[in-house]
């Protein structure tokens, strides 16, 4: 398909311009007033600095259950066009459900919200950021950060589309299974014990070893299958 990029100096949210979007436009902007993330944490971006872009995709016709994988594709996207740029040794890895680590530390998140027959993936990556606030330092990184040298927001923009493109045509042709393989081989989590909570307020993780991400986007650990929505990893470390 063909991306029809809309680019803003300024918006309050790239997400919420997609709303009023077609399939395959691409909203992007140079900064983002009420940027977020999933469950509602705010998005930390310096004006002109970083990716914050949202493309509209189409679903029609698959069911829910289908749909709900998608979030996925959109980080495997993000992490093979990554994982390409970065210097030899230097790794991108998907961190279920919705993030892209390199070196243990996020350079990317994803946000996707269903409307109607259409998807709005939000895809926001740092890419310039030198510095960031206090409370995410220790786990935020950057392309520049991690060793890319002089990268280009608009060439990330392009190879995430790219990717995107390619695995959804996959996606859709023969479902969510035909990237299991790829996606175990990014998994950060997988063969790693973790601790995952079904909400925030959730007074008995799930914890145990990870097997991985399963055919239907569901984690599993210790045996048990954890599904997005609420649910996030509050820890994680190599095997014993």
């Amino acid at each position: 398909m063909a991306w029809r990029i809309i680019h803003k100096a300024e918006t309050e949210s790239t997400n919420r311009d997609a709303r009023l979007g077609s399939p395959w436009d691409v909203f992007t902007a140079d900064f983002q007033s009420a940027g977020r993330g999933r469950l509602d944490h705010k998005w930390h971006s310096r004006r002109g600095e970083n990716l914050m872009m949202s493309a509209v995709v189409d679903v029609a016709g698959l069911a829910p259950d289908i749909v709900a994988t998608f979030p996925l594709v959109v980080g495997l996207s993000a992490c093979e066009a990554i994982g390409r740029m970065l210097p030899s040794g230097v790794a991108a890895k998907i961190k279920w459900p919705n993030d892209v680590l390199v070196d243990g530390r996020k350079v990317a998140g994803i946000l996707c919200e269903l409307d109607g027959e259409k998807i709005v993936a939000g895809v926001g990556v740092n890419v310039l950021q030198a510095d960031f606030p206090p409370e995410i330092s220790s786990r935020a990184t950057s392309l520049a950060l991690a060793g890319v040298r002089d990268p280009s927001i608009a060439g990330v923009r392009d190879a995430i589309l790219e990717r995107l493109t390619g695995n959804w045509s996959v996606w859709r042709a023969r479902g969510f299974a035909a990237h299991l393989p790829r996606i175990a081989e990014l998994d950060c989590l997988k063969g790693r014990w973790v601790s995952v909570l079904r909400a925030d307020d959730d007074s008995e993780p799930v914890a145990g070893l990870c097997a991985g991400i399963d055919e239907d986007g569901s984690l599993v650990v210790a045996g048990e299958r954890i599904y997005a929505g609420e649910a996030h990893v509050k820890n994680f470390k190599p095997p014993v």
